[in-house]
């Protein structure tokens, strides 16, 4: 646990009243939220409702009056992977991908006073609590499962963790760090608290063999063969450098978007000139890998291939770490070549015009 008492060091990601924004004023939908209380989740109809509109319905939209009636009596306002639909959180969590070169995920925890939201219970990924708002009493548990994979969730049948071997209170403003595994609960103090957690995903080991496998089997037939006692060897395919690769593949190509003004940037891409400013968009991740006859730009689940003569100006694009201009790209494209690439990863997110 890292104490600060810096009350508002978190706000730049969420506040207070940006929780009551999100569920009174969005139209907020399962499963962007939930509602828990006293270790258990509420039913979902009594504080949701369908709302028919052609050609379909709008499924599990809040009702703000009945989360409002719940969360005073009690309940804490669950908001998940918020990396997904607000802005702040998303650059945060993209911020620590970019330096980590993982996953990483944020919900918010919003607990009336003198409630509880979740029992004891482990995480199956290690956990950043960042305590916003209010203050919170954290019980830690030793290990019931240790290192326990994503399919092996906190269940009773595990056993009785104990006595805690740390109980302290969290204030706004400290940061806990938990491993996966380490089981815990919270409660909240005199006041209303908010936390968030940020969800860390390295890959493991186990990942690392599954996708060994999956490599090797779409392209060795005897791994498709049969059962009959003997496997091939995978050892080639686990080297650090192979294993390493395949990671930082899975990782580039899973991680969204975050195009907060890419309406005006598309409609921009077609004027670009030669002399108009450029950037790489800071929330790229991205990597130039080459193929038989050029490159492939890999970002954001999607793979650009490009021809060969563009690979020195793809490069340069990708390595960019201010703004530039498609005049200053590598000559190896003639000037309307160099347009015509800038203007297409703008069309795509991946750049941005500075001017649009």
């Amino acid at each position: 646990m890292v104490p600060r008492g810096q009350p508002g060091r978190f706000d730049g990601i969420l506040r207070t009243g940006d929780v009551e924004r999100l569920v009174c004023e969005t139209g907020l939908r399962m499963p962007a939220f939930r509602l828990v209380k006293d270790g258990k989740p509420l039913p979902a109809a009594d504080y949701t409702e369908d709302v028919p509109w052609r050609p379909g319905s709008f499924s599990g939209l809040a009702r703000p009056e009945r989360v409002a009636q719940e969360h005073a009596a009690g309940a804490t306002i669950v908001l998940q992977a918020l990396h997904l639909h607000w802005r702040p959180a998303a650059l945060y969590c993209r911020g620590l991908e970019q330096r980590l070169g993982f996953p990483v995920q944020a919900n918010a925890y919003a607990t009336p006073a003198s409630a509880q939201g979740f029992a004891v219970h482990h995480d199956t990924h290690d956990v950043f609590v960042l305590q916003v708002a209010g203050a919170k009493r954290w019980r830690v548990y030793a290990p019931v499962l240790e290192l326990p994979l994503k399919n092996q969730r906190w269940s009773p049948a595990l056993g009785d963790p104990g006595e805690p071997v740390l109980d302290f209170a969290l204030e706004a403003g400290d940061t806990l760090y938990l491993p996966r595994g380490w089981p815990h609960e919270a409660f909240a103090a005199h006041d209303d608290s908010l936390h968030l957690t940020i969800g860390l995903h390295p890959p493991t080991r186990v990942d690392a063999l599954r996708a060994a496998l999956d490599a090797a089997a779409a392209e060795d037939v005897e791994l498709r063969r049969g059962l009959d006692g003997e496997l091939p060897g995978l050892a080639g395919r686990l080297a650090p450098e192979a294993v390493a690769r395949r990671a930082r593949r899975r990782f580039v190509a899973s991680r969204r978007p975050i195009l907060d003004d890419q309406l005006t940037q598309a409609r921009a891409a077609a004027g670009i000139g030669a002399g108009d400013a450029l950037e790489r968009r800071p929330t790229v991740i991205a990597d130039v890998e080459p193929t038989g006859d050029g490159v492939t730009l890999c970002f954001e689940g999607r793979e650009l291939r490009f021809p060969s003569q563009a690979r020195d100006a793809v490069v340069a694009v990708r390595a960019a770490a201010g703004p530039f201009t498609a005049a200053e790209l590598p000559e190896s494209l003639d000037l309307e070549g160099r347009l015509v690439l800038v203007r297409r990863l703008v069309r795509e997110g991946f750049l941005r015009a500075l001017s649009p």
